[in-house]
């Protein structure tokens, strides 16, 4: 606290955890819609030309005059971590009427993400219309804050980290490995007791799937039926930003493209450890053609 220290470089660049997730699966191949607001400055005239180039659908993206675009402040240190504080803006305006607009094209997608740097109550219609018409909803539950048992049972695919999972459900989370979950190819590697626990936890208030990602050490996928940790995949780290973005936009991306949840995972989990190989957040976003590569 009132310690000033000296960094590097300062580096300007589009985010926002919605429209990362939105670009990852774009880059991938997907036709997306991004359901958003901006404020009426730089940031959104950025914005706009950003989601242009990257082929991301603007239709559902409005602007406002009475709030700024949201912006994220994002410090990384040497080793790719990063600590960030976001200012939402214009994203805590998007309303269950503005979602209501994307009815149709959302009852007639192949799966649809939501995160929570909006409203709740938009989170909640959101995933209410994706329910109704059978699409599959995937909640990326950051910021992290409580969600009630009625959303939970909406969603189809949860995708917290250890920090978020922890603010979920009240149950510490350690990275001690000191229970096993099933092992993946022989794999000794395990996921801690305190992890089983936290996704245990969360299935029983109602998700249908969780997938518990662990940065570096991969992560750990859980259904009713099922619980399975992965080892991350290994990549010369650069920058963690969107890395978790990365994941769910192409886990979504994977869904929608008919794989089944373990197999959609995995290829997620490749898309993640590629992106954390480029600096920003929707510029490390890789394409379809650099994750087969990397996978190969």
């Amino acid at each position: 606290m009132g310690e000033t220290i000296l960094g590097e470089d300062f580096i300007m660049t589009p985010g926002g955890k919605g429209a990362n997730q939105a670009v990852a699966a774009a880059k991938l191949g997907a036709e997306v819609y991004l359901v958003a607001k901006l404020g009426d400055d730089v940031f959104a005239e950025q914005s706009l030309n950003n989601f242009k180039k990257e082929a991301v659908n603007t239709k559902y993206v409005t602007q406002i005059k009475d709030a700024p675009s949201g912006v994220a402040l994002i410090t990384v240190d040497d080793a790719g971590n990063n600590v960030i504080v976001v200012a939402p803006g214009a994203n805590q305006k998007l309303s269950a009427e503005d979602v209501k607009e994307a009815e149709s094209d959302i009852s007639s997608s192949g799966a649809l993400v939501a995160q929570l740097e909006v409203p709740l109550k938009t989170v909640e219609f959101a995933a209410q219309l994706a329910n109704d018409s059978g699409v599959p909803f995937i909640l990326d539950p950051a910021p992290a804050q409580k969600l009630s048992p009625a959303l939970l049972k909406m969603v189809d695919v949860l995708t917290p980290n250890e920090t978020e999972a922890q603010i979920l459900t009240g149950i510490e989370v350690t990275s001690n490995r000191d229970s096993p979950a099933r092992r993946v190819a022989g794999k000794a590697r395990m996921a801690s007791e305190t992890c089983l626990t936290t996704v245990k936890n969360l299935l029983e208030c109602g998700a249908k799937a969780v997938i518990l990602t662990m940065g570096a050490k991969g992560f750990l996928l859980a259904t009713n039926d099922r619980t399975e940790f992965v080892p991350a995949v290994k990549a010369d780290a650069v920058d963690a930003t969107a890395a978790g973005d990365a994941f769910t936009g192409s886990l979504a991306f994977g869904l929608a493209a008919g794989r089944k949840l373990f197999d959609a995972a995995l290829f997620a989990g490749h898309v993640a450890a590629l992106s954390v190989t480029k600096m920003g957040a929707q510029s490390s976003m890789p394409t379809a053609e650099e994750v087969e590569s990397f996978m190969k």
